[in-house]
């Protein structure tokens, strides 16, 4: 017989899974990373994405050229204009990426126990029985046994689609491989992953970095998306680069991890990078498949603890070709959420699936679900002991903040910050409500040039769960008069009923700097 105590204990009432859910205007607080591409370079179909939940464009330069994605920038500027939705820049490097060069297109049919040749000879045409590759130290790097995966796109481990190649022995510079599955490659371009092998070649490469110094700097990217972070220094090298562009100082980078050397460094890469996205799809080829979920919960509790954003990838895959993801997608959605995820990355069920904007929706109401049964209470007093006893005065304020909203049972935080600073160790103590963080320009004086600053930081906060940013009007800065500071909280409040997450009675907890101040008070809404 189950105890009494069990059942009361019980987090989740079985006859409330049955309700169905209300609808709801509100978003969830995980964010949504959308990468835009052939089914998603529309202002139509953009326009619909924002709507439907991201808050963060990609830009794979893995495909494409910079023309191609210039057309599409414009189009998501102009989605943005027409639906006042806020929407940041990521653009994602190609890094040391082994692919495979098919240049007729025509199909390659590949069948088990056959055997087949991979060649830096980019001069020969891809077949059944020769595959030409990007790279002539492929021979040198590897060994005979070990394993060696193709895919177009993300690897989705499809047995029809991707193949796992076994090398058998070394002709020079040629690997020749024995295939363990039948399989069919379409397309001019597939990735060749060696499982756990060291590629030696540099993590920016020298087109990266050229698209980095025109698109990017044309652009003024948000973020730049480091594939194949393996050090520390891959991170300090790319913020060099970044810094001596002047126009990108700014930006903010997010290392990707896709193989077992970066998930070795990871503590190290953390402590450089801005924010850490996990490839699952890479890191299920080089890690065994029933370890990836252990890195993914270590990896996301580390981020949680430094206050960086975690982004996850590779999570509703069906979703390319279909309307509805697989039972266990949506459970892993969930399970990210219940990790401690930031956000959610899209790749290919945005960039050439059939349904982007559907499967944006899905994730986004996935997303919701689990935060309400998200356990922050339990996340709250792991992040205190964490902190440790002795504070900055910023994140004292900040973890009291959030406790006294929930005391309150607020319906949101707003926060004046300039920085993001303050807004981003809010969010980092997970408050069960949304975080409105007013931003406050600042001028900025360089030789003879003036400009404002806070637009960066609101955009690039767009991937902290739970912040939902707004500019406050530049000519007003927050801290000079009471009666500017009621002006720009009475404009913070509107804007949340606008977005739906303030309404008539609600309690508001509010938190802002007045002189060398903190202050954080509470206000009950009227009519």
């Amino acid at each position: 017989m189950p105890s009494t105590n069990l059942l009361l204990e019980e987090p989740i009432r079985m006859a409330s899974i049955l309700k169905p859910s209300k609808s709801s205007f509100l978003p969830a607080l995980t964010k949504i990373v959308g990468t835009l591409g052939p089914r998603s370079e529309s202002v139509e179909v953009i326009s619909s994405l924002l709507k439907a939940g991201i808050s963060v464009a990609r830009f794979d330069f893995s495909w494409g050229d910079a023309d191609t994605h210039r057309k599409t920038l414009e189009n998501l500027k102009a989605a943005a204009k027409t639906t006042n939705k806020l929407c940041a820049v990521m653009l994602e490097t190609v890094g040391p990426e082994l692919q495979i060069v098919n240049k007729t297109g025509k199909e390659i049919s590949l069948e088990e126990n056959n055997v087949v040749t991979l060649t830096p000879d980019l001069g020969t045409d891809a077949s059944s029985e020769l595959l030409p590759i990007n790279f002539n130290g492929l021979a040198k790097a590897v060994k005979k046994g070990d394993m060696i995966f193709i895919g177009k796109y993300l690897f989705n481990g499809s047995e029809t689609t991707s193949v796992w190649l076994q090398v058998s022995y070394l002709k020079g510079d040629d690997v020749i491989c024995v295939i363990n599955n039948s399989a069919t490659l379409g397309g001019t371009l597939f990735t060749l992953h060696a499982s756990q092998v060291r590629i030696d070649m540099p993590t920016l490469s020298e087109k990266d970095k050229e698209v980095i110094r025109t698109w990017g700097v044309q652009n003024k990217i948000d973020f730049l998306s480091l594939s194949y972070t393996r050090h520390a220094e891959d991170v300090r090298q790319a913020r060099d680069l970044l810094l001596s562009l002047g126009d990108l100082s700014q930006t903010q980078i997010y290392a990707k991890i896709d193989n077992v050397e970066g998930l070795t460094h990871f503590d190290e890469i953390l402590q450089e990078a801005d924010g850490i996205i996990l490839s699952r799809g890479n890191l299920g080829i080089d890690l065994p498949p029933h370890k990836v979920f252990l890195f993914q919960k270590a990896a996301i509790h580390k981020c949680n603890m430094a206050g960086k954003p975690a982004v996850v990838t590779s999570v509703v895959d069906s979703m390319t070709n279909n309307l509805r993801p697989t039972r266990a997608e949506a459970t892993d959605v969930a399970n990210a959420v219940l990790d401690g995820s930031d956000a959610i990355l899209l790749g290919a069920e945005t960039h050439r699936g059939l349904y982007p904007v559907v499967a944006v929706r899905t994730v986004d109401r996935i997303c919701f679900e689990a935060e309400k049964v998200f356990n922050q209470e339990q996340y709250f007093k792991k992040a205190l002991k964490y902190a440790g006893e002795t504070m900055s005065h910023l994140e004292s304020i900040s973890c009291s903040t959030v406790s006294a909203a929930i005391k309150a049972k607020a319906s949101v935080i707003i926060c004046f910050t300039s920085s993001e600073k303050a807004a981003r160790l809010l969010a980092k103590y997970r408050p069960p409500m949304p975080i409105l963080s007013v931003v406050i320009p600042r001028l900025k004086t360089k030789q003879l040039k003036w400009s404002i600053s806070g637009l960066f930081e609101a955009r690039q906060s767009l991937i902290v769960r739970g912040l939902f940013p707004m500019l406050a009007d530049p000519g007003h800065p927050a801290d000079s008069t009471s009666a500017t500071n009621e002006t720009i909280l009475k404009a913070a409040i509107e804007h949340g009923k606008a977005l739906g997450i303030i309404k008539s009675h609600d309690q508001v907890v509010i938190c802002q700097k007045l002189g060398d101040s903190c202050v954080v008070k509470i206000i009950e809404l009227e009519e």
